[in-house]
């Protein structure tokens, strides 16, 4: 992969060499924070393009980081990071271009899905929560520092950070709620054996189907954890087939009382989102909190 290169079109000689250039940029929806591109390039390759300004410090090379780490797993296929670069003004990433299957789903999507991510979960774990590099949830940063136990981790990189972010955003009579959460989560949350590898931010939005039908992840927000807080926000806001459960469950079975912790996985996307888009949010953030702080 090219790293720190200073602009699209050299990222693209020094990968393909100088006489190879950008023949056209078709715009394609990235998101609601970035913009978005295919390219074609005079050799006849397509590479797919993210720009955004340079005021998410390293974003882009925080989502190359993510989406090597979640290759390097046996799960879904996820399109690999050609090159990021980053100047004053801007930033960027090129990725792997994979067509967007025109069939559909196939047959056994579901049930693929739900199999990859627990083989995903399974083949690329770590003894200790965090990853090697902060990065992002949405445009809001996501710290990961290593801790010594997932809940000591969700507590503190998690639940606290986010409630400091809402603090600033003006609800801080969320926080004494929230503290008191942390103070039972001891009791409501379980350590695992080993920390596996999260996309982080698995929702529907977060994957397409592939030319062959087949499931592909993308934008990662990805850390060591508990897997159940991957599973948690797909059941968040919905997208997601009875099949991709049922495999998951098949293939890595979960520890009894799962449906007990969901939500309060979910607290953290909850915030998050709060954060982000405001008050609609106030009201699913408070029911979880009145649930689970006693």
């Amino acid at each position: 992969m090219i790293s720190g290169a200073a602009s699209v079109e050299e990222a693209v000689r020094t990968i393909y060499g100088d006489d190879t250039g950008i023949d056209g940029r078709r715009s394609v929806g990235g998101g609601c924070i970035n913009r978005a591109f295919v390219l074609a390039l005079s050799n006849g390759a397509s590479l797919f393009l993210k720009e955004n300004s340079a005021r998410f410090e390293h974003m882009f090379r925080a989502e190359a980081l993510g989406l090597e780490a979640l290759r390097r797993g046996n799960g879904p296929r996820t399109p690999a990071p050609v090159a990021w670069g980053e100047n004053a003004n801007s930033q960027f990433i090129l990725i792997e271009h994979i067509e967007q299957g025109q069939g559909g789903r196939s047959g056994d999507f579901w049930e693929r899905f739900g199999r990859e991510l627990a083989e995903l979960h399974r083949s690329n774990t770590s003894e200790r929560p965090g990853f090697d590099e902060d990065n992002y949830i949405g445009s809001n940063p996501q710290q990961n520092g290593w801790m010594g136990g997932w809940i000591e981790f969700f507590a503190e990189r998690r639940l606290r950070f986010q409630v400091g972010l809402a603090g600033r955003a003006g609800a801080g009579s969320l926080s004494s709620g929230v503290e008191k959460l942390i103070q039972r989560l001891p009791e409501l949350l379980i350590e695992p054996e080993r920390q596996s590898l999260l996309h982080g931010d698995l929702w529907g939005g977060n994957y397409m189907v592939g030319p062959s039908g087949e499931p592909v992840l993308i934008d990662p927000a990805v850390y060591y954890g508990h897997r159940e807080a991957d599973l948690a926000m797909t059941e968040l806001f919905g997208g997601f087939g009875r099949r991709f459960y049922e495999s998951y469950r098949e293939s890595f079975p979960l520890e009894p009382g799962y449906s007990d912790r969901r939500d309060i996985y979910n607290l953290y996307h909850l915030l998050n989102h709060f954060n982000l888009f405001g008050s609609s949010y106030e009201g699913s953030v408070r029911s979880i909190i009145r649930r689970y702080a006693g």
